[in-house]
């Protein structure tokens, strides 16, 4: 994660959050890649097709959607830009919704009466 991260650090505020077992890396509060398994993993975006051309899309981990796969880690300046051009891809986040205070002291709602099994009719 170190080394992923000063590779990416010329793309400004990158930062990671520990995600499943593995990472996020963030830039600008958007999710730009995955390091899962000791490989990086980065968002799949049309800019970042045209960047890298013929790019190895797989998924990060069983299940997920497919993410460009980085192999070669050794032009920071390259992979500063495609994380750049990514991020600017991709839509803002979400706003959070925040908890109100009625949110937090709800009362349990009533349970539902259980229902009756409808028997069918025999032929």
């Amino acid at each position: 994660m170190a080394f992923v991260c000063e590779q990416l650090h010329g793309a400004g505020d990158i930062s990671t959050k520990r995600m499943f077992g593995e990472a996020a890396v963030y830039l600008r509060d958007k999710v730009v890649g995955l390091v899962c398994d000791n490989q990086l993993f980065v968002k799949v975006t049309e800019p970042g097709r045209a960047m890298l051309g013929s790019p190895t899309e797989v998924p990060p981990f069983p299940g997920a959607k497919n993410w460009f796969l980085l192999t070669d880690l050794d032009d920071p300046e390259f992979l500063a830009d495609l994380v750049r051009v990514t991020a600017d891809a991709l839509p803002a986040p979400k706003p959070k919704a925040t908890k109100s205070k009625a949110t937090k002291t709800a009362r349990p709602t009533a349970r539902a009466a259980p229902r009756k099994k409808r028997s069918s009719p025999r032929r």
